[in-house]
């Protein structure tokens, strides 16, 4: 059966597209184009449109909770299959002005859960390719 229809956008409500964007782009790549102060568009290379959009009076999820303002989404990056490529990308994001949510355990898990500078989640996630 085919889809109803192809999926454009993942958009992001954000008091600064434009520093959200331009934080996202250090992270999986790619260029914000600004189409206004309100709605910024990153192509990240071989993945989707993220495109963010102002939203007056934003408050980030609380994560890890669902009772109030809980997660709606989150985002996880590919960041290699090594744990030094991991460390690496965990520096980068810090430096970048992420804050890490949850490192619990970090050694034996193939994730870690950060929130992006806005206060949403994402994940640097280690892949075994192969």
């Amino acid at each position: 059966m085919a889809p109803v229809a192809r999926l454009r956008n993942v958009v992001v409500d954000c008091p600064d597209p434009r520093a959200l964007a331009a934080f996202y782009a250090e992270v999986g790549g790619g260029t914000p184009q600004a189409e206004d102060d309100d709605w910024v568009v990153l192509h990240l290379p071989g993945g989707p449109r993220l495109t963010f959009q102002r939203a007056p009076g934003h408050t980030p999820p609380e994560w890890p909770r669902a009772d109030r303002n809980g997660q709606q989404f989150h985002l996880d990056f590919d960041a290699g299959s090594t744990w030094e490529e991991m460390d690496a990308a965990h520096e980068r994001v810090l430096a970048l002005g992420a804050r890490p949510l949850d490192l619990e355990d970090a050694e034996t898990k193939d994730f870690r859960v950060y929130a992006d500078p806005a206060g949403h989640p994402f994940c640097l996630c280690r892949i075994e390719h192969g």
